[in-house]
Order: C-alpha cells, then structure tokens, then sequence
C-alpha cells in the first residue's frame, strides 16, 4: 500500500488534515503547537483507492523543546518511508525560515511533493497562496484543513500521483497488540526493541507518547499490528486536556486489541493504577501477557527473587492469574522474543474454538465427579456445554436450575476448562442457562 506523508512547521494544520483524511479524531488536535510527537499512521480510501497516510510532528530548530531533536528525526524517517510527501504551510502566517529549511530538505529528497497552503477559509486569502511558488516544488493547493474546502480536488491528485499497484489479496486479519501501562515504564522502548528502529520517540519524560501509535510487524514469524500507547495515570492526576485525551485513546487501544502486553515497573511492583489497567484489560475480555521491565535494576536477587515476584503479581491479580509474566530488561533487549512468542500464544488461545462433542467429552466426567452442590434439597444437573461464537472463549453449560449455581462453582468449571484446553492468558465467561 502506498504511503503519503504530512510534514510542516508546528501548528500549520496537519493533525488537523490528517483526521480530515482518515475519517475520525484518530490524531490529537491542541491549539497547543508541537502535540503531535511520533509519527502516527492512518488509513485513506478515495475513488476506490486506499493509501496510508502519516501525520508527522512539527519540524523545528532551535528550540527550548526537549522533543525537537526527536521530531525532527520523525519527520526524517517519515520522508524517507513515503511516495508522497504533503508539505503544509499557513497562509496566515506566510513563509518563515522553518518552511525554507523543510523546503530544502524535500528537494533533497527527490521525492514526489505537493505545496499545500491551509487555512484559506476566505476568497481574499487565495490571493497569498501564490508566495509558496518560492520553493521550487510546484504550484501550491490552496486547502482548510478545518473545513474541508479544496480536499477534494487535492485527493483526486493525490490519488492519480500514487505509484500504480497491483491488485492485492483480500487482506487477513492481523493480530492487535497493544502495548499498555503507566507512564515512564518503558512502552515505547519495548515497541522500538521489538520494531528494531527508532519509530517511537523515547525520552525520560514521562508522558512523551501522547498518540496510541500503530506499526505493521513481520520478523521471527510474526506478523501483527503493534500499538505503542500512551502511559494511563490516574484521573486525579490527568490535568491538561490533552492528556485526558491520549487517556481515552489508550483505552480505545484496549478495545481494539486482540491482546494487550501490560508493562509493570520492576523496581515499583504491582501498584493500584496497574490493577486498573488489569481490570480494563479483563472487562474488554482481552487477552493479556504481564511483562515486569527493568528487571536488570533490582540489586541482590536471590535464587528465588524472580519466583517470589511472580507469586506477588498472581496473588494481587486473582482469582485470574492464569497469565503469562515474562521479566524483560528493554534497554538490554533481554528476553524480547519470549514477549512476543507468549503474545502469540495468548492470541491462539483467544481464537480457540472446541467443538461441542470434545467439550462433552472431556467436561461432563469432570463434573460427574464434582457435581455442583445442593442448595434446598435441590440438585443441579449439567446435561451440556457448547462453546459460543464469541471474539473471546465464552461457554454455556446447560442445566435444569442454573440459578442454584454459585460463583465458586463456576470458578471450578472455568479452571477444568482451562486445565484441559489450555487458555492461558485469556478471560473465560461461563454462562449457565435453563434447559
């Protein structure tokens, strides 16, 4: 698929385009200059032709921001990833020296590149769009972003610009993995570890991610959609509304995943912002793999310091501690690939489907021996189970008085299921429902 690339100054209107061009609020969108920090990928479809889009943070020099350095290394990788590049600037505010600076850097590249002029929201303005013909690069498009105008006629160019491609397979579902946690426990790292390059901006600060950013992985024999999300704190703590944002798209992150590998700070433990998480994770019925990173930092461990940190997280997640915990040092890329092979597992596991006469087979002598106990004089009989068409592995057990059935009974049922199929990492729901 053909990849087209949004670069500019900070604040000229990209984020804003960009949403515009994959049809939701999937950037984050700030009067705030310099919100968009990594690269973030999306999805376009006009006149029957899809393309990925990039929307690529603001490139500066000479700045007191900590991210510049990082940004404009972004915006570097973006060009070079790219058919085709949109170089946006502000009619409002003209033509200053960051747009030459990017301007000379896109002729360099010798790559396809279209001049757009945003913000021409009135006639008067088009009469300043004719300055961007200074850059060499052809004549300018005049667009808003904010409303729409001019869009059309820019993607119908853009489209007819694309390479040509030739006519591609229905495209399978991929696996979502989501890379979930608190701020600052190395999200980011672990996607660059794993991705083998630098596509998400890493720095001490906590809170850099502020997008749930998207990368196609295919190394080691698999292949999936990786998310890199922004840290989740507690409510109390998200002050700027722009971190309420990245907040809500982290949450989004789990709801689209097939499965989330949520990050814990080795030197912090299990802390109440990570239970959280945990229960999110749980209620979207995700599949889960916990990785303790920065293991290398804990001093003085013992033959059995791993064993009694790993007792600690399935003791604070239970009744559901049939997880993988994988213990990673990131910045060592230590045990990496067991991260990734645990996921896939999780993955198969989720997607696992018995069928109704093995299910039957193995269950109804298991609850034979241990049949549900009476309630009242009133015995509950189990006659059958069928596994549900459900995204993840849901059962119905059939019965003649499902309401007699008790909580701890179901919880028996769920590990014979998990004993003799295998769902690690997975959230099992058992319904019992009137025959």
């Amino acid at each position: 698929m053909s990849i087209v690339a949004i670069v500019g100054r900070p604040n000229v209107g990209k984020s804003t385009f960009f949403n515009r061009l994959v049809g939701m609020r999937q950037a984050i969108v700030d009067e705030i200059a310099g919100v968009t920090r990594d690269r973030h990928y999306g999805r376009c479809e006009w006149n029957a032709k899809e393309f990925s889009v990039i929307d690529t943070g603001g490139y500066a020099v000479n700045t007191d921001d900590v991210f510049e350095e990082e940004i404009r290394k972004q915006v570097l990788l973006a060009i070079e990833e790219a058919d085709l590049i949109l170089f946006m600037c502000d009619v409002n505010s003209g033509i200053t020296d960051f747009d030459y600076t990017i301007a000379d850097i896109l002729r360099r590249a010798k790559k396809p590149v279209l001049v757009l002029a945003n913000k021409v929201d009135t006639g008067d303005r088009m009469f300043d769009v004719h300055q961007f013909n200074s850059f060499g690069l052809g004549e300018p498009w005049a667009i808003s972003s904010a409303s729409g105008s001019g869009s059309g006629d820019l993607l119908d160019k853009i489209v007819e610009m694309l390479p040509a491609e030739e006519e591609e397979k229905e495209e399978k579902r991929l696996p979502h993995l989501a890379i979930i946690g608190k701020p600052n426990v190395g999200k980011s790292s672990m996607a660059n570890a794993l991705l083998g390059e630098e596509r998400n901006i890493v720095t001490p600060v906590a809170g850099t991610t502020r997008d749930s950013i998207s990368s196609y992985y295919n190394k080691f024999g698999h292949e999936f959609i990786l998310v890199d999300t922004a840290g989740l704190r507690k409510k109390a703590r998200v002050k700027e509304d722009l971190e309420f944002y990245s907040v809500m798209r982290s949450i989004r992150a789990i709801e689209y995943s097939d499965v989330c590998i949520l990050m814990l700070d080795a030197q912090l433990g299990v802390e109440h912002q990570d239970m959280a998480i945990f229960n999110l994770i749980i209620r979207n019925r995700k599949g889960c793999v916990i990785v303790v990173n920065k293991w290398d930092t804990i001093e003085d461990k013992g033959t059995n310091t791993m064993k009694e940190f790993t007792q600690k997280i399935s003791d604070r997640i239970a009744p559901f501690n049939d997880i993988p915990i994988i213990f990673t040092s990131v910045i060592n890329k230590q045990r990496i690939l067991d991260v990734l092979n645990a996921a896939a597992k999780v993955f198969a596991n989720r997607a696992k489907r018995i069928t109704t006469s093995k299910l039957n087979e193995v269950m109804l002598p298991e609850i034979e021996k241990y049949p549900p106990p009476s309630i009242k004089g009133k015995y509950v009989r189990i006659k059958y189970i069928v596994q549900l068409p459900t995204p993840a592995p849901s059962f119905a057990f059939f019965c003649n008085l499902p309401q007699y059935v008790r909580d701890d009974y179901k919880r028996f049922l769920e590990n014979r299921l998990r004993e003799k199929f295998d769902f690690t990492g997975v959230p099992i729901q058992i319904f019992l429902r009137q025959k």
